[in-house]
């Protein structure tokens, strides 16, 4: 090449990262690895059950590898229909609408069901694809401060715009603490507002049954709240849903581009979706071990909150210091989330341990006498 470099720049970026403690690798999963996961969101433990495993065959085989083409389209099978039934039903919604992923779902709730004369208050917490979210909807953004139903009120009634959505995480994916969801949706209901809440990390863990923290609070099937949700966590697939009444999932079908123009949800993910809730349907248990489990964790990890949901944030502070803990886990054979910024505010690097509902007597006992060495040491 002759001539300046277009992307020296990266160069310097990367050496930035480096020198924070930022620099982040791809970590390979290998067949044989022995290791105890306290990373994934595997919540309830069924990515390997093998009734998840035969509804992904099962539909692989009737419907082939791939949706073939955009929900519009070709994408849409029987498959897709019933789980938009089952998720519904157990959500206690009137209906569901699946996405290709959760991110996906997150960016058609609030992008289709917000114009320029829309304000959109956003917790300062939101996870990224609410934020992407926020960022792409054509209307005003003000960020309220973390579950702070004050902010969220003066926000509102500040307002000149006819509409506005509220959104929210029901359990914050990085310290697990759960959203006032009572206290929002009156504030909302008072101002004549929608609450958008996503259920990524409350489905499988929080509610009866794991029918998530909406559900729980007696909010489940409210007019005026849209939830939605990844099926890559508690439910061990993938895709993701909005769940609402059947206005709100015919308006979607027509004006959110991220269904209009991506290919649906494979059939494997569909199958392993509906295999997946089923099992907890009939094994509502799995949701009160997670947060059993979860209480084992932050006790050995010298967390003095009781956990609320699957995560345990384990807050280190530097960076290079979160990196050095996480490090001496994996080396004593258990992997943990390591969390840094941007995922964290700055001087909030972590250890982000993941309950899983099938984690043994054994294996608690193990990861607990790791955690207390690491942490002691940290």
């Amino acid at each position: 090449m002759t001539g300046p470099d277009p992307f020296a720049w990266l160069d310097g970026a990367a050496e930035r990262r480096r020198s924070a403690g930022l620099h982040r690798d791809l970590f390979v999963r290998r067949t044989g690895d022995t290791y105890v996961d306290l990373a994934s969101n595997d919540y309830l433990g069924l990515s390997r059950h093998p009734d998840v495993i035969t509804g992904a065959e099962s539909a692989l085989r009737r419907w082939g590898a791939g949706a073939t083409g955009s929900r519009l389209v070709t994408g849409t099978t029987e498959e897709h229909g019933q789980l938009e039934s089952e998720l519904a039903d157990f959500t206690a919604f009137p209906s569901a609408l699946v996405f290709s992923s959760g991110y996906m779902a997150n960016i058609a709730a609030v992008t289709a069901l917000s114009d320029s004369d829309t304000l959109i208050v956003s917790d300062a917490a939101s996870h990224a694809s609410l934020v992407d979210a926020c960022r792409l909807a054509r209307g005003r953004v003000v960020i309220a401060q973390h579950c702070d139903v004050t902010s969220v009120r003066s926000a509102l009634e500040e307002r000149d715009e006819e509409h506005a959505l509220v959104v929210t995480d029901s359990v914050f994916s990085a310290d697990g603490d759960l959203a006032p969801l009572r206290g929002l949706h009156a504030v909302c209901r008072e101002n004549d507002a929608v609450l958008v809440v996503d259920e990524a990390h409350g489905i499988g863990v929080r509610g009866a049954g794991g029918r998530g923290l909406v559900h729980e609070v007696g909010l489940a099937g409210e007019p005026d709240i849209v939830v939605t949700m990844t099926l890559s966590k508690a439910l061990a697939s993938q895709g993701g849903a909005v769940i609402a009444d059947d206005r709100i999932r015919e308006h979607l079908i027509n004006s959110a581009r991220t269904f209009i123009f991506d290919t649906g949800l494979s059939p494997a993910a569909v199958g392993a979706a509906r295999a997946a809730l089923q099992v907890l349907r009939s094994e509502p248990e799995r949701a009160k071990a997670v947060l059993t489990h979860a209480a084992v964790l932050a006790q050995a990890a010298d967390v003095a909150e009781v956990p609320e949901s699957a995560v345990v944030s384990v807050v280190l502070g530097a960076a290079e210091t979160a990196v050095a803990a996480a490090q001496r886990c994996l080396a004593a054979g258990v992997r943990v989330g390591c969390f840094r910024p941007p995922s964290v505010p700055p001087g909030t690097s972590r250890l982000r341990l993941t309950a899983r509902a099938d984690l043994t007597a054994q294996e608690l006992e193990f990861v607990s006498d790791v955690l207390r060495r690491v942490a002691g040491e940290a």
